[in-house]
């Protein structure tokens, strides 16, 4: 994996043997990161998610620093970057010894797949990396929301369930945040995938993006979605499904976001950010967006790619 970009970048890669299994596993990672710490790298740099930061803590531990490329499904820990290229520039940084970036004890996080089964979101630690960091280049480990912001988003949701109109789709992206709504509803939900409502009724469960797109056909349709807490991500991290087509089929006016006032006064005046994957769409997003703060309260925040 990556030999011939690395040829084509003028640069001799050292190929591990490949190994028996058709396309590769978490054992290819974990011995891939073990050779590199062995050879001494300065930095590991990978591309992915919680999963893959999991494997790489588990195979090399603290003995090389590493930093991640968001690509994931799931991105709870601390050792990505808040945008690839961020990432890019962040390592850059750190590589030239710039003193803006400095190593920081990063928490590895991925889901507790026992809370999963019981409905539950939980992020569970599996260790600490030593990992990069300059402020608004690398994100922050996933909060949760704390006892007394419970009583305030279920105020909203059930404000935000009853002020849905007829004949309109309404997307719901994943996450405890936005299943209120639905529970509101006194409807099903997915709390780790993407829903669709119309006329008060769940038309779809775990869906994906060409569903999506199916489903918006002749009809107006609105995103409903939460800020991921500590990282202040809006998407890109975790609601993949919800694509840069359906955003943009949908439009920047039609997309209500919810979020405790906690929530974002935690992020410290660090903006909500997006990462699509399409440029366009990002510069689309990028300004002040509307966030529901509370039943009949709101703010504006500033949102960048």
């Amino acid at each position: 994996m990556g030999e011939d970009a690395a040829r084509n970048a003028g640069l001799t890669p050292l190929v591990l043997p490949r190994r028996e299994a058709a396309s590769s596993t978490g054992a290819d990672t974990r011995a891939a990161a073990a050779a590199m710490a062995d050879h001494g790298v300065d930095l590991l740099l990978f591309v992915g998610g919680d999963g893959t930061a999991r494997d790489i803590i588990g195979s090399v531990g603290d003995r090389v620093p590493f930093l991640g490329v968001p690509a994931g499904v799931k991105m709870h820990s601390a050792v990505f970057g808040t945008s690839p290229a961020n990432t890019g520039l962040l390592a850059g940084l750190y590589l030239a010894g710039d003193p803006s970036a400095s190593l920081r004890e990063a928490e590895v996080m991925d889901l507790d797949e026992a809370a999963i089964r019981e409905d539950r979101v939980s992020a569970r630690l599996f260790g600490y990396a030593r990992s990069p960091y300059a402020h608004r280049l690398a994100q922050n480990a996933k909060a949760g929301a704390g006892p007394n912001e419970d009583v305030t988003l279920d105020a909203v949701a059930r404000q935000v369930a009853a002020e849905m109109q007829p004949g309109r789709l309404y997307i719901l992206g994943p996450g405890t945040t936005t299943r209120r709504v639905s529970h509101a509803l006194g409807l099903p939900n997915t709390l780790l995938g993407v829903d669709a409502l119309l006329d008060g009724s769940l038309v779809g469960l775990d869906l994906d993006e060409r569903t999506l797109l199916r489903l918006m056909e002749h009809r107006e349709a609105h995103i409903i979605v939460g800020v991921l807490g500590g990282q202040g991500s809006l998407f890109g991290r975790g609601n993949q499904q919800i694509s840069s087509e359906v955003i943009r089929q949908v439009g920047r006016d039609r997309i209500t976001v919810i979020a405790s006032a906690e929530k974002l006064i935690a992020l410290e005046g660090a903006p909500l950010r997006v990462d699509t994957g399409a440029d366009e769409i990002d510069a689309m997003l990028t300004g002040h967006i509307r966030v529901e703060i509370g039943p009949g309260r709101s703010t504006r925040y500033r949102l960048t790619a």
